[in-house]
Formats: structure tokens, C-alpha cells, sequence
């Protein structure tokens, strides 16, 4: 989160916690926030089911690089001499 939403947050917990804040307006805000929730729930999930699969018969080598040899170690030595 960033520093103003961090604000944000914490302004909305103290006047949720504020004794004098009407328990009407706590619902509001939570069913506000609950709503905003399930769309962006469900606007994720449509974008997931209609995102580009990829084709079936793609390489799974995908970086056109060979795997790595295990065991192998590769050592650059210093080409002056002391």
C-alpha cells in the first residue's frame, strides 16, 4: 500500500472506533467496501477465463535456451599471469 492509502485506512479505523460514529454509517462503509470487493472479484475472474491461452503445441522451452547442466561448473580464470 502506499503512504496515503496507509492514511486513508487508518483515518476510517479510527472513526470506525470512534464511539460517537453512528453504527449506521459503519454499515454503509462496510457494505460499500463489500460490494466494491465482489466486483473486483468478479472482474478479475472474467479477465482470467478470457485471457489468450497459449497454443497447445508451444515449446515449453520458451526462453530458446537450453536447460542447465546440473553438476557442471563453468569457472572464469584470469587470463594475465602473476
Amino acid at each position: 500500500m502506499t503512504v496515503e492509502q496507509d492514511l486513508k485506512l487508518r483515518l476510517i479505523k479510527d472513526s470506525i472506533e470512534n464511539p460517537e460514529t453512528p453504527r449506521e454509517d459503519v454499515n454503509t462503509v462496510f457494505l460499500a467496501l463489500q460490494k466494491q470487493n465482489f466486483v473486483l472479484a468478479n472482474s478479475l475472474t472474467n479477465l482470467l477465463e478470457k485471457w489468450p491461452k497459449p497454443p497447445m503445441t508451444m515449446d515449453p522451452n520458451t526462453t530458446g535456451v537450453d536447460p542447465s547442466k546440473s553438476g557442471i561448473l563453468f569457472v572464469i580464470k584470469n587470463s594475465t599471469s602473476t
